[in-house]
């Protein structure tokens, strides 16, 4: 589980402390989500920069120039590739003949290795599994609606992708996984992150929380285009299942010999029955619970049911936080 979070500034009104302020209290606040590297990437007079650590939000400063229109962040719990080299942290650089441009991504992607090996794409030494949705966007050699869809409809995981280019248009890309955007008409912001809870305590305390504000609704299978003006246009990509929610129960018990187990004729996916997962998994039913206490989807804990050493990480961070609360 990680964070994505950020602001779309098109009015120009707002002063670089308050962004900064703003986009330091999304970081901290995503922290929930991932504490092992935090990062950011925006545009510098038509030039992408990126900034990434090790470290979690509230160890570090996020810093840009006065005049910064946009800012795509990212805060990472590690699935795939040590967040001690750098380069496997988010956001992720790319380009085309026509742009450059930032990526950062949550979920976990299943399909990587495949994609890599199908399409000849270029050895790097980033092992990040989101790192190919950026090689995917390379090899079409464009980054708009068309290519985004493609890549959307390859890969095969959950995920929510943000894509930063350098003439500051934003993209929001919702798969499975969760995003919370905002608009406010009357200073020119757009401001999101992954869930509602971390973007509302972020506005209270970067003071925007009273401002008037609408919400901006993003369904799965959405690719949202904001422009540098702040003109909104939205296209859709076909929604592809994934391993966990294409497969009824029984070819879960067929694979973990629990045809024993009796269950109606209308179960149909995990989120149907969290029981039945732990039965196949040998996991409690407590420590599902637990991680849903702390922010994790049904999606994210299924796919890390498949690291063990993943899940119960998430685990103990999710009881030494909610202890801690």
């Amino acid at each position: 589980m990680c964070a994505i979070f950020g602001f779309l500034d098109y009015k120009g009104i707002l002063s670089n402390t308050m962004h900064k302020k703003l986009i330091n209290a999304l970081a901290v606040n995503a922290e929930i989500r991932g504490t092992d590297a935090t990062g950011i990437s925006y545009i510098n007079d038509g030039k992408l920069v990126t900034f990434k650590k090790a470290k979690p939000a509230h160890k570090v400063k996020l810093y840009f120039p006065a005049g910064t229109k946009a800012v795509i962040g990212h805060t990472r719990f590690t699935t795939q590739g040590s967040e001690k080299h750098n380069y496997n942290n988010h956001p992720f650089e790319g380009k085309t003949d026509g742009c450059f441009f930032a990526l950062a991504h949550n979920g976990v992607l299943h399909n990587d290795e495949a994609l890599k090996q199908k399409h000849n794409l270029p050895e790097t030494k980033i092992e990040t599994d989101s790192y190919v949705a950026v090689q995917l966007l390379e090899m079409q050699n464009v980054v708009d609606f068309e290519s985004i869809k493609n890549v959307a409809e390859t890969v095969q995981g959950s995920f929510v992708f943000t894509i930063l280019r350098n003439d500051n248009t934003l993209f929001l890309v919702k798969g499975s996984n969760p995003i919370a955007l905002y608009h406010f008409p009357e200073y020119g912001l757009y401001v999101y992150a992954s869930t509602k809870e971390i973007l509302e305590m972020a506005l209270l305390e970067s003071g925007f929380a009273k401002c008037k504000h609408e919400k901006i609704s993003i369904l799965e299978g959405d690719i949202l285009k904001i422009s540098a003006d702040g003109k909104i246009e939205k296209s859709q990509f076909e929604v592809q299942e994934d391993f966990f929610t294409s497969y009824k129960w029984h070819d879960y018990c067929d694979w973990y010999g629990c045809n024993d187990v009796e269950f109606e004729e209308d179960d149909t996916v995990l989120e149907d029955d969290i029981a039945f997962l732990c039965y196949c998994f040998g996991v409690s039913e407590e420590d599902i619970e637990i991680l849903l206490d702390y922010g994790y989807t049904l999606a994210e804990i299924e796919d890390m049911l498949l690291d063990t050493d993943c899940f119960e990480e998430a685990l103990a961070q999710a009881k030494t936080l909610l202890d801690e609360c």
